[in-house]
């Protein structure tokens, strides 16, 4: 249940008759408050959560990091391998990437993943 708290201020009669300021300020039940992708999560008391009284807080849980990280590595055989994240205004500009030491290589702009494939 919703407790609301009001107060009026009658301001000085320069602004007219029906100069009257009500401030009303409604204080949520106990709202769990879901994590972000930054970790930003408030305590269950907290002022802030007054705005999702009547709409539940909205957070996408399609995080970056975790959609990346489901793409498989891409095997190449190449020593240096460029990556511009796609094409034209879907990209970003091309790195280069030296894949002479062994393990992933992720690019810095988009977190693609590079694996030398050995052949021998």
């Amino acid at each position: 249940m919703n407790s609301v708290l009001a107060r009026s201020i009658n301001l000085p009669s320069k602004y007219g008759a029906a100069s009257r300021i009500t401030t009303v300020r409604c204080l949520a039940s106990k709202i769990e408050d879901i994590q972000t992708h930054t970790g930003q999560k408030w305590n269950s008391d907290d002022y802030r959560l007054v705005r999702f009284t009547n709409a539940p807080k909205q957070v996408n849980q399609n995080w970056a990091v975790n959609l990346i990280a489901a793409v498989p590595s891409k095997e190449v055989t190449e020593r240096i391998v460029w990556c511009d994240g796609g094409s034209g205004p879907e990209g970003h500009p091309r790195v280069y990437i030296n894949l002479d030491k062994p393990g992933d290589h992720s690019c810095g702009y988009c977190g693609l993943r590079f694996i030398k494939k050995e052949h021998h």
